[in-house]
Order: C-alpha cells, then structure tokens, then sequence
C-alpha cells in the first residue's frame, strides 16, 4: 500500500472517527470539545514554525526546547498542536502568556485526512514543522514537505516494533520518511533502524533524550517537604504512585494496605494516568477500605489519611517532591510504561513494572545506576515497597544513583535546538 492507498482507506473509515471521539468523550469530557479541530476547521495565523507534541509526555518534553527556541528568535511566531486533552492543558499552562499575547497558537492536530492535512497546512504555511518523538503521519509529513516546510523529527524514537511495522509498509513507511530533512533521535539503536529504513546516514543524529534535560524548580522540594509537615506525615514513609492505570490500582493498593500494617500512618498518593480514571481510582479506594480524600474535593490531608488520590492534573511533580519513593505505572500492565525520570530527578528510588518498552533505555540506565528497580507481580512490589520503607539508607543510595544518570546524559536540549536553529536561520 502506498500514501495514496492509504488516504482513501482513512478517508472510508473517517466516520468511526466520530464514533472513537464519542467513546472517548463518556469517559473524558474534553473529547466532547474542539472537534472542529480535528477536523482540520480552523482560523489560524500563518506561522514560522509549527511543532507537533501529541500528548503530555511529549509537550512536557518539548517544552524546554520551545522555550529556547523563543528566547533565541523573539520574532518567532508558533503553532503548537497536540492530540490529547492532557497534551493540550499542558501547552495552555506553559505557555498562557505567549498564548495570551500571540505570539503563539494552540490547537487540536486534525486526523491524517488528506482533505484535513491540505487544509491544515496551507491556512498555517509553516517555515518549518517540528514533529516529536514518534507522530509520523503520512499526510502530515506529505503536505508539510509539498509547501516547502522543513520537517525535522525531535526527540525522535523507534521501537524495535515501530521498526518491524514500518518494514512491513515499505510503501507508506518509506516516501514518508524520505520527506524528513532531520532526523534528531535518542539513541544509535534507534538511528541505526531508521537508516535500515532507508534514511541517508547524514540526515540521522544521535542527540540523547530531551527528558533528561529537565528543569525543576530548586523551591519544588522543599515546598512539597512543608506541605507534607502540615499533614502530619513528615516521620512516616509517603509514597506516590504516579500514572498508573486500571489492571494496576489493585496491585498498588494492596502494596499499601501491606504497609500500614506495618506503619499505620503511612501515605500513598495515588494518580491515575488519565483523567477518566479517576472515579474507577476512587471506587477501588472504596473497595480496599483504606481512609482517603480526593485531592478535587479540597478535602484535608490529616494525620489518618491513609491515601490521597491525585485526580487532579499537573501536580505531579508536586507529589513526588513530597514523597519518599514511587512506583511509575503503565508498566504492571502491558501498555510501555511511563517517564520515570521526573521521580529520579527528585531523588526518589523508583520501581516499574516490567513492560517498559516505551523508556527501555531510561529504564535500563537507572536499572543499572541502583536507582530504579523492575517489580514483576503484585506480590513483588509489596515486597519492594516495604523494604524501601524501612530503611533510609537504600532509599539514600538509590536516589544518588538517579542523579548520576541525569547528570551523565544532560545535554540534548542544546543539541537539538542547535540543529533546529540552523533551519530558523
């Protein structure tokens, strides 16, 4: 199948997008919104520079290079699109001043129709367009290059099944890739597949991973530190159990209930991934009888509360400030996993499940530093929890060693902007 072929099977099945929207919006409401948006119905300003985050791993990533890249050019005018409710909040949290003066422009990436894309690109006129991490679409990339725009991967990756898909439709896969000016990746395992691919050698740069650029607010800790003093928890072990989704909320909350047996006051901040899990999160709190509050109901933290359920978003950097160490969820499950470098960089021995394909790298790096450890099955991780509850000095060691990766593999936001900035110039 070629572009082409491709674009009148999506073009067919575009009215199950419809109904994928209606289904995702019973859950999360924001679904039910902007839907013009991803339709590619639109009044956008033309812009220099569009960058593509999808979701709020992504845009959370991106961030620190948007921000170089408006500090470097204060001409610059930017359109940055995502695909997820989560992504969209965060660029609207970052970024409300630029937003508010116009500087920048935020909105929905509409689905990869032809008729939406050609559209899209053409109201934007983009100098160049950004794409981060893995959101290759075909007619994305087609149109963006046809209007003369460079099209630059950023933080790219590539799975070892990414890879074996892409082989499969050599005749989508490899004129879309073709149209890519720069490829900036994470790893040489991952340039090395894309010139298996058939991108020339000299478009593919190994420039590391911008997640471990992060920059963290020095008050971050200690303001986290004083809010856990007000509750009442600062000599008792207090742990988050961030991004987590359904299929693991029993194995944390029994990991939980393992531990106030042996500390009754003990604290768990649990946070679901997603917005629309956060009732099926609080009924299975019901369930486990384990005294807690939701953090949306602004309902006290007091000494006997037992677990603070996170349903709110873009706290979590706050949690884990607070926190001794943390378990990073979508890993128990067969899902990929989630970032676990936010938690190290806060000094915090992290556990993951052990399907981590989406951060293998990170993962293997903080595996082999001490800091993080693989838990295989619910019984495993109440085992883990209760022993880095109880001792101080694992903990201590452990977070040292997720320094020394950080520290070790910072650089990837200068060279990435480096390579960027050349096509601005």
């Amino acid at each position: 199948m070629n572009r082409i072929g491709y674009s009148i099977l999506v073009t067919l099945l575009s009215p199950l997008l419809l109904l994928y929207l209606a289904l995702r919006g019973r859950k999360s409401p924001d679904y039910k919104k902007r839907w013009g948006e991803r339709f590619g119905m639109t009044s956008l300003r033309s812009t220099d520079l569009l960058l593509h985050s999808v979701s709020m791993g992504e845009t959370l990533a991106a961030v620190p290079l948007i921000r170089r890249l408006l500090s470097q050019h204060p001409e610059l005018t930017l359109t940055i699109t995502t695909s997820s409710p989560t992504g969209s909040a965060e660029v609207v949290k970052a970024f409300a001043n630029e937003l508010q003066a116009g500087r920048v422009q935020h909105c929905y990436l509409p689905f990869d129709l032809p008729v939406c894309i050609k559209r899209f690109i053409r109201q934007l006129s983009p100098k160049v367009c950004i794409i981060m991490e893995t959101e290759l679409w075909p007619n994305l990339i087609h149109y963006a290059a046809g209007s003369g725009a460079k099209v630059i991967l950023a933080n790219g990756r590539l799975s070892a099944k990414s890879f074996a898909q892409y082989q499969k439709w050599p005749g989508i896969s490899g004129p879309m890739l073709s149209k890519l000016d720069m490829l900036a990746v994470q790893t040489q395992a991952e340039a090395e597949r894309y010139v298996e691919l058939g991108v020339p050698g000299d478009k593919v740069q190994v420039c590391g991973s911008l997640k471990f650029d992060l920059q963290l607010d020095t008050r971050l800790r200690p303001t986290s530190m004083a809010m856990r003093t007000e509750w009442h928890k600062a000599d008792v072990p207090l742990w988050v159990a961030g991004s987590i989704h359904p299929g693991e909320f029993d194995a944390v909350l029994a990991a939980h209930k393992a531990l106030v047996t042996e500390y009754p006051h003990a604290m768990l901040i649990m946070v679901p991934r997603h917005p629309e899990q956060f009732d099926n999160a609080a009924e299975a709190l019901v369930a486990s009888g384990l005294k807690f509050v939701r953090r949306s109901e602004g309902t006290p933290v007091g000494a006997d509360t037992q677990v603070l359920l996170g349903d709110t978003m873009g706290e979590m950097l706050k949690w884990y400030g607070a926190a001794d160490f943390a378990f990073v969820g979508g890993s128990l499950i067969v899902h990929g996993g989630h970032n676990p470098l936010e938690a190290a960089a806060l000094g915090l021995p992290v556990m993951m499940g052990p399907n981590y394909r989406d951060f293998l790298e990170i993962t293997e790096m903080l595996q082999q530093a001490g800091n993080l450890s693989v838990v295989p099955d619910a019984e495993a991780l109440v085992t883990k929890v209760l022993a880095l509850a109880s001792s101080a000095a694992i903990r201590e060691l452990a977070g040292k060693g997720g320094f020394e990766v950080l520290e070790r593999n910072r650089g990837a936001l200068q060279r990435q902007f480096a390579l960027v900035d050349n096509y601005l110039n």
